[in-house]
């Protein structure tokens, strides 16, 4: 990693259906292999699926589902004297989106539907309802923090 600059954040646009930045951010995520479209086609049927099951915007499902997953604390390893420990820290608003998105998508991709469009649709309402193995990773997170606030001290 570079000392002398950071990195300059990339420009991108919003989605063509919704212009929302945060669905091309999540788009971008799904993306294998540059397959833009690919990852579109399974965003909007996720949405479209949530819409009939929710009776619901797809977008306000999508945003409570993502602020469900969003960390508060996260724990990060500090070396003081030889010994490591876990320190709870809070997490940056930048971070906090980029990790509900990540583990949104890693969620989905772990369930047993056939279909992407189907796992995805159904990871989304489970975390908009605070349930689903997204939610449980933030809750085992948030828990992590909550263990090791005795380190909080040693924060940075």
């Amino acid at each position: 990693m570079s000392r002398r600059h950071k990195a300059e954040k990339r420009e991108i646009n919003p989605d063509p259906k919704f212009g929302d930045l945060v669905v091309t951010k999540f788009m971008n995520a799904i993306m294998l292999d540059g397959k833009k479209s690919v990852a579109e086609s399974i965003v909007y049927g996720a949405f479209d699926s949530v819409e009939g099951k929710a009776k619901q915007p797809p977008l306000d499902v999508f945003h409570s589902a993502l602020e469900n997953v969003a960390p508060h604390v996260e724990v990060r390893s500090r070396r003081v004297g030889g010994a490591t420990y876990q320190v709870p820290v809070d997490v940056r608003p930048e971070r906090r989106q980029a990790l509900a998105i990540r583990w949104l998508i890693a969620a989905a991709r772990k369930r047993n539907e056939t279909t992407m469009v189907d796992r995805l649709s159904g990871e989304l309402l489970d975390a908009a309802n605070n349930r689903g193995s997204a939610v449980k990773k933030r809750e085992d997170t948030h828990k992590m923090a909550d263990a090791n606030r005795a380190f909080s001290h040693y924060r940075w």
